[in-house]
């Protein structure tokens, strides 16, 4: 990529990224530039390579597939250099992996693996932990380096050496210590001199001098290091130390041992192992720290007595605290699910934090179903209503569980495992908890491919809109038309939206097209100006996701404004179980929409749980009844006394009524007798394309169906 790369300013952390597309590294600067942060780009491996040996870099985004050389090939090679060995790597792709690709990238040195296209919401807190983890190694390292330059300038004179230097002799008793040595046994010059070194070597054990290998390589003139050795001092501590023993000139009969305190450098080390496998956040593991304690703890060997069980845990409603408070707040909270987790648990139990707001568990207990009341038990530790910023925040949990080695004969299978039946509890509907078996499998796999081929169709736009027309029952004029999303795959034609559409929701694709919908919808209604009337509605259904967005209205007054729309020719459905995901949030949001003046229909009305009191607190123009319901009529007494009810109920109210899913004329004749303004349905027509639409600029003939 032939542009000039930005001098990072000092002190700044420097993150590269290695793309072979000129506009995903413009995408990905703007994305995760800050004042804080230099990023840097690469166009190839090569150019990569050559950046690393020109800047210090603390973070690589890796593209996995590159011509030349591809991400695999750029890790080797960082990782065989002193220079890069430690530098973090995320692998980014664009196209699915197998295992192996995956296994491969873990190996080549990626401390994570994405694929695109991934949430902005995700990546930058990882890239924010490890540039935090970077920079920290950096400190230690620099650390590190000075006290070995003060060791090596002490160590230039005598009386003032760091190392304690000791002379002992052939016959093991000490002859001279200088003062670091005897600072570091806490015992004074005299107190040495004369004394056994062997009472103040713990580590390694020797008995008897005469027979040690430190006496054995004395006699022969070689110098032994001894790198993990401990002293005992005079009051009997602990010291680690790393010990350089050589024979002095034949006449001196001693040997001159040299004592490097490594207590400073141990605790460097371990604070480097603590934070590499650590979640800075929350104090738990992180998914490198969970690895490494699980696959050491599956390599001891077969377990009669009990059962390895892991659970994968994801907070339910995260996302709705992180967009509407903010990241700081998200963290607040992930803090104490983690402390909750934490009072639920054995200490023994082995608690990670995987990513963003997912957990695991492994337990060990002596049946797998016992696995059910733990999971129960989180979920209703989670669940308690906490307060962050004066608001009240309801979260939940959906588990999966997988036992070793029914589910998986290593960590990954029991990942994977778990992590399907953990989207098995979601698809039942959150806060719930489900065992792993192997028909999920199966099901996930087809998940998977439909879910792809749904990327592949928004990206080809193999998506239409038809429009189903609502007519008036009194004089068949035509009220508007309801904008239906169909998809026509390019192999198997038509599939059937309750196939496809709860999918897009699912993988949180919906909102990709929203913005098409409302567009195409917005033409297709402005197209219609010379043919229909001026008030004719156009209903765009919205999904909970949809609806709880915070730009919507804003969104929806561009589209009218650019469309050249009326508030009032645009109607939004929403179905009952979207309003009640957040009352607070519904109710501004609705209060919303009612500023901009576009109509809002109560989508679905009777198909499950439904409230008579929120006809009578929301802010709604309209109730659309549901097409089960209508499905019964007129033949079921209690569905007949139901909608009666709700269509009596709607008048008092204003709610002007459309009955959905209207099939026969016998629906419909029951229908006009109960005072029903409108039906939509395959009795009228089947959805329309556009073109077709035409036909209904003159009234529907009701006497054509009766007669």
């Amino acid at each position: 990529m032939e542009c000039a790369q930005p001098t990072p300013a000092e002190g700044s952390s420097i993150l590269l990224i290695v793309d072979d597309y000129p506009e995903n590294l413009i995408s990905m600067r703007a994305l995760l530039q800050r004042q804080d942060w230099q990023v840097i780009t690469a166009a190839s491996g090569f150019e990569a390579l050559s950046l690393l040996l020109e800047h210090d870099v603390d973070l690589v985004l890796l593209d996995v597939q590159m011509p030349g050389m591809d991400g695999f090939e750029v890790a080797r090679l960082m990782r065989g250099s002193q220079r890069t060995r430690l530098t973090p790597i995320i692998f980014l792709t664009a196209n699915e992996q197998s295992q192996d690709a995956v296994i491969k990238g873990y190996a080549s040195g990626a401390v994570d693996y994405l694929f695109k296209p991934f949430d902005p919401q995700i990546l930058k807190p990882k890239v924010q932990a490890l540039l935090e983890h970077q920079r920290n190694r950096r400190a230690l390292q620099q650390l590190s380096h000075d006290l070995e330059v003060a060791r090596a300038f002490n160590a230039s004179v005598l009386d003032n050496a760091a190392e304690g230097i000791l002379v002992v002799r052939e016959d093991g008793l000490i002859r001279f210590a200088n003062p670091a040595m005897s600072r570091l046994l806490n015992a004074t010059v005299h107190e040495l001199q004369g004394k056994e070194f062997l009472d103040f070597l713990q580590k390694p054990h020797i008995p008897i001098w005469a027979d040690s290998e430190l006496f054995a390589g004395y006699k022969r003139g070689e110098t032994l290091r001894l790198h993990d050795a401990l002293l005992r001092t005079a009051p009997g501590q602990q010291v680690p130390v790393a010990l350089s023993c050589a024979p002095l000139p034949t006449e001196q009969h001693a040997m001159v041992v040299t004592v490097l305190d490594m207590s400073v450098v141990r605790h460097l080390h371990q604070q480097l192992e603590f934070q590499a496998v650590t979640d800075p956040l929350t104090g738990l593991l992180n998914r490198r720290g969970f690895y490494q304690t699980v696959e050491n703890l599956l390599l001891r060997g077969e377990r009669s007595d009990s059962t390895w069980v892991l659970l994968y845990l994801d907070l339910d409603g995260f996302k709705r605290v992180n967009d509407s408070l903010g990241h700081d707040a998200g963290d607040r909270v992930l803090r104490w699910v983690s402390e909750q987790l934490k009072a639920c648990l054995r200490p023994f139990d082995i608690l990670a934090r995987m990513g963003g707001d997912e957990f695991t568990a492994l337990l060990d207990l002596e049946l797998p179903e016992q696995a059910a009341k733990i999971a129960e038990k989180l979920i209703e530790r989670v669940s308690i209503c906490q307060q962050i910023e004066g608001m009240d925040i309801a979260l939940g949990a959906s588990i999966g569980i997988a036992t070793y080695p029914d589910c998986g004969a290593n960590l990954d299978g029991l990942m994977r495992a778990s992590d399907i039946a953990m989207y098995e509890a979601k698809r039942a509907g959150r806060q719930q908890y489900r065992f792993y078996d192997h028909e999920m499998n199966g099901r996930a796999r087809s998940r998977l491919m439909l879910e792809e081929s749904v990327r592949t169709a928004i990206e080809n736009r193999d998506f239409n809109l038809v429009y189903q027309p609502q007519v008036a029952i009194a004089d068949g004029q035509i009220r508007g038309f309801e904008a239906l999303l169909r998809w026509q795959h390019p192999s198997v034609g038509d599939v059937p939206p309750g196939l496809f559409l709860p999918l897009l929701e699912e993988a949180r694709l919906i909102s990709r097209l929203g913005s098409w919908i409302y567009h195409r919808g917005a033409k297709q209604r402005k197209a219609w100006e010379t043919l229909f009337a001026e008030d004719l509605v156009l209903g765009v259904s919205l999904s909970s996701t949809q609806f709880g967005l915070p730009n919507l209205v804003t969104e929806l007054r561009q589209v009218l404004e650019r469309h050249g729309l009326k508030p009032r020719q645009l109607e939004v459905e929403v179905t009952e179980e979207a309003l009640m995901l957040n009352p607070d949030e519904t109710r501004k949001q609705l209060r919303l929409l009612r500023n901009l003046g576009v109509r809002v229909a109560l989508d679905d009305f009777g198909s499950g749980a439904c409230s008579l009191a929120h006809l009578r607190d929301l802010e709604l123009d309209t109730l659309k009844l549901d097409r089960h319901l209508i499905a019964r009529l007129p033949g079921s007494e209690r569905d007949a006394a139901l909608a009666r009810s709700v269509i009596d109920l709607c008048k008092q109210f204003g709610l002007l009524v459309i009955a959905e899913g209207v099939e026969t004329v016998a629906q419909y004749e029951w229908l006009q007798a109960n005072g029903c303004q409108y039906v939509q349905g395959f009795l009228v027509a089947r959805p329309l394309m556009a073109e077709d639409t035409r036909l209904f600029a003159e009234p529907f003939d009701w006497n054509a169906l009766t007669s």
